[in-house]
């Protein structure tokens, strides 16, 4: 494939760290590159040196020729003043991008509901990220550098730039370099992944999958080469120390070659190992809303009251874990301030459990405001002098360092802290209270790949309620059981999960928050959409009859995985044992067969519920 744009020999370096050490990357025509990394090693900066935002101290940056690229860094620059529409396609008269298909679908995408001729002064943080993505995408590019494109993106807005981005060039054109910490996003985008670490670049084929699989290969070959050197190393030690008289007629080749077995120990890379902290107990009950309803007096004089759930009925169970999807502003978090108590209904009525102790992770950091002055050491020393996880007692010191920060962080004060630094903290400081229900609202922002792994290993031996609002699929997917969406003011389950939700969105049966003056770019639109009065298929379960099949629809999901460990492991089973023996292998092949038709049985019987619920 042709060169597009590279850097050889590349090196940048700050007073305390160096960021770049002689690093040579290239991208060619067609490839879809996704930067991964921990917060603060230098992905966003490869990037600003490959698209000239920055220049570095030493190597060369390479480009084609007449070569176009497009950035989109972490803040807008969008002109104050001007309207969104000048703002996006400029002077261009209207018939001119209106008769473009990809303009078309570009607005479609990210600035419907948004008002065309307003000001982008009068911008949200979120509608300005849209605004700023719209502006580039029109545009025509050999090279896209996408630094953070799905923040402030719902996931049906994720869905499309994913969709966009995989048809926006064919299989060997273009060139696309993505620093973002979502991991669908990655997998379904990338066919190549730079991780950046100490200095370093390190590549890999394929998305974000691939990359994880690599990445446990390469340490497997690392630990057995390091095993070896050790072995190596401690033979030529015990060499050397064998008396001081004797260590000056050593041959010079023996001590150079314990010497540059030391000189090549590898520095520790940073561990998170999140601390499991007690749970309160948590009782049979936990929070059910009865047919509650929720409705917002008129903003001015006058005006018309504003109803945001209507006919909730939700009873959660305990160790529930449920995903809860939905536009931004369709009711999310109105839902989730019933369950904390915050908001109070307006009809129906809302019953919590005597034992139930709810602690929401909230996306603006307020439990730190308080601590914002104090020294990071100096936060959980105000809380408690030691801390029991997982049977063992914990200075402060000792847990701030299981969450990956360094001892030369711990005197930082708590202002000072970059975003995924104050998340973790945030983490643990709600963990402390030792809640049993864990409410989680946008956890993954300012979270860099691996500390949402290791946070995700932390929920998956959760024992209490965890309850996750999120645009980050692979999250949602990964830590809950049941997914529910906010449809029109009504609460529905989703047995087909994430995909069955992004289906009814693009069938037109979700409900997005209405804005005045938004633009209309496509002409299906109307045609699509739902005629006033009508209503959804009727539903043929209800009340107690829906909540039994739900639960019986999530028993047989987890009784389908066991199912097949068990098969695998038979299959394990029938090959390791002596073939000879046809008694003994009569008996595992029926074993085997039993659990196959065990299978076949439970997924009719999930296709039955799939149907009655839907």
């Amino acid at each position: 494939m042709a060169h597009l744009l590279g850097g050889e020999s590349l090196h940048l370096e700050y007073p305390a760290k160096v960021v770049l050490g002689d690093v040579t990357v290239g991208i060619a025509e067609g490839d879809r590159v996704g930067i991964v990394g921990r917060n603060g090693d230098g992905k966003s900066t490869l990037m600003k040196v490959l698209t000239g935002s920055i220049v570095p101290h030493g190597g060369t940056v390479t480009h084609r020729g007449s070569l176009l690229v497009g950035m989109l860094a972490q803040t807008d620059d969008l002109p104050a003043g001007s309207t969104v529409e000048h703002a996006i396609v400029g002077d261009i008269p209207e018939y001119e991008w209106a008769g473009d298909a990809r303009v078309r679908d570009v607005l479609q995408g990210l600035v419907r509901g948004i008002d065309w001729k307003g000001s982008v002064d009068d911008l949200s943080g979120g509608q300005r990220r849209r605004v700023s993505l719209a502006k580039l995408l029109v545009g025509e590019w050999d090279v896209l550098a996408l630094d953070e494109p799905t923040n402030h993106l719902d996931m049906e807005g994720i869905a499309w730039l994913a969709k966009h981005l995989k048809t926006r060039w064919s299989s060997t054109a273009g060139g696309l370099l993505i620093v973002t910490h979502d991991r669908w996003f990655l997998d379904e985008v990338c066919t190549r992944m730079w991780e950046v670490h100490d200095g370093e670049v390190e590549p890999f084929e394929g998305g974000y999958a691939a990359y994880i699989l690599q990445r446990m290969e390469r340490r497997r070959q690392q630990d057995v080469a390091e095993t070896k050197r050790r072995n190596i190393l401690r033979k030529e030690l015990a060499w050397l120390r064998r008396g001081a008289p004797a260590r000056t007629s050593k041959p010079k080749f023996r001590i150079d070659a314990a010497t540059q077995l030391i000189a090549d120990e590898p520095a520790p890379r940073d561990s998170v190992d999140l601390a499991r902290l007690a749970t309160a107990r948590l009782g049979k009950d936990v929070v059910d809303l009865l047919d509650v309803g929720v409705t917002y007096p008129p903003a001015t004089p006058g005006g018309a009251a504003h109803e945001v759930l209507r006919d909730v009925e939700w009873r959660i169970a305990p160790g529930e874990r449920t995903g809860i999807l939905g536009p931004n502003g369709v009711g999310k978090s109105t839902l989730l301030g019933l369950v904390t108590g915050d908001v109070q209904p307006t009809s129906g009525k809302v019953k919590r459990g005597v034992t139930v102790r709810v602690a929401t992770l909230s996306q603006q950091l307020t439990e730190l405001d308080e601590f914002a002055n104090a020294k990071v050491r100096e936060v959980l020393d105000l809380q408690k002098t030691s801390f029991m996880s997982e049977g063992k007692e914990l200075s402060p010191t000792q847990l701030l360092e299981r969450l990956g920060f360094r001892s030369s962080e711990l005197s930082t004060p708590v202002r000072d802290l970059s975003g995924g630094q104050r998340r973790r903290l945030q983490l643990l400081l709600v963990l402390m209270g030792e809640p049993n229900v864990l409410i989680l609202d946008e956890p993954s922002n300012d979270l860099d790949t691996d500390m949402l792994a290791a946070m995700e290993d932390l929920l998956d031996t959760w024992p209490g309620t965890l309850l996750v609002v999120s645009h980050d699929r692979y999250l949602i997917e990964r830590v809950t059981d049941n997914q529910y969406a906010i449809e029109g003011g009504n609460l529905r389950h989703l047995p087909g999960g994430v995909e069955e939700y992004l289906q009814r969105q693009a069938a037109g049966h979700g409900a997005a928050p209405s804005a005045g003056g938004s633009l209309n770019v496509s002409t299906t639109d109307a045609a699509s959409a739902p005629k006033r009065g009508t209503t959804a298929a009727p539903v043929a379960l209800a009340g107690a009859e829906r909540r039994n099949a739900e639960k019986e629809l999530s028993a047989i999901d987890r009784r389908l995985v066991k199912l097949a460990a068990e098969i695998h492991t038979s299959h394990q089973r029938i090959a390791a044992h002596d073939q000879s023996d046809y008694a003994g292998i009569g008996g595992l092949t029926a074993e085997l067969e039993s659990h196959e038709a065990e299978v076949a049985r439970l997924e009719d019987r999930w296709l039955e519920l799939s149907e009655l619920l839907a």
